[in-house]
């Protein structure tokens, strides 16, 4: 029997695909990159009509069928009802993207020592807790059936290491993002583990790691953040992540799991 081509081991047709927080940004490219190679694609996003907005375009773009939900997936009840109505509406979920996070860095944020409960719950719950319930679900309801399925975690290279606070310097950005850390921090080893775990049912689970991405800020900000780059430059939305994702997606990367995959432009390298 022949190998299979590289455009074989990266064809995703027939995969269904659902990412969490697909509705911008990161989770868009990853989206469209899934469906560009072939899979159908569920997205989702706090507001129904952001995720069925984006999904319409999606779809148009790529001649894939994209689907949008509604989820907050700091709530069980909310991710349940979600994985059924994904198997209801595609009949399986062959690949879970766990991409819904938020961050609030702003000069309002309050330090370390002043940090509301609140405030780390909140991020705790979208972050990490969220992971931790899409995977519950969709591996007890598709993929543990299947025995078979991929995970792809979205960590940050704000898991990996401290950050560099002198970035903001000169700039009306700023923040303590302490919580954000520690629940990335938990994404990266939840993922390994959960590779470990999983690997029993065919299933594998890996992690992306985004460094920052060019989003018009502040020109001060952007010179003092590639400093820190070895490539000299942030990433880019609509290409860095797309070819990442389906990678670790595909069955080029067939015998791959418990791998935090860095984009960050060599950031965490030095």
């Amino acid at each position: 029997m022949a190998s299979p081509t590289i455009q074989q081991l990266f064809d995703l047709t027939g995969k269904v695909a659902l990412v969490t927080g697909g509705a911008r940004n990161l989770g868009r490219d990853m989206a469209c990159a899934l469906a560009e190679a072939g899979a159908d694609v569920a997205i989702t996003g706090r507001s129904l009509e952001a995720a069925q907005k984006t999904a319409s375009e999606i779809a148009a773009e790529t001649g894939r069928k994209i689907v949008g939900f509604a989820c907050d997936v700091r709530y069980e009840d909310q991710v349940s009802a979600l994985v059924d109505a994904v198997l209801a509406e595609f009949g399986k979920i062959d690949v879970l993207v766990n991409n819904a996070g938020n961050v609030v860095s702003t000069p309002d944020n309050k330090p370390l020592e002043q940090r509301p409960i609140e405030e780390w719950n909140f991020t705790i719950g979208v972050n990490l807790t969220g992971v931790f319930l899409c995977s519950k679900h969709v591996v007890a309801k598709a993929m543990k059936p299947a025995q078979g399925g991929v995970i792809i975690n979205i960590g940050s290279v704000a898991g990996m290491v401290g950050k560099d606070y002198r970035v903001y310097n000169g700039t009306p950005m700023g923040g303590v993002t302490i919580d954000y850390a520690a629940a990335k921090g938990g994404v990266i080893n939840m993922t390994r583990e959960m590779a470990c775990w999983l690997a029993q049912y065919n299933i594998r689970v890996n992690c992306i790691s985004p460094g920052g991405f060019w989003r018009v800020q502040p020109e001060q900000f952007v010179l003092q953040y590639n400093y820190l780059v070895p490539m000299g430059r942030m990433g880019q939305d609509g290409k860095e992540m797309k070819g990442a994702v389906v990678y670790l997606a595909s069955e080029a990367a067939s015998y791959v799991t418990g791998v935090n995959l860095p984009v960050d432009g060599g950031m965490t390298a030095w």
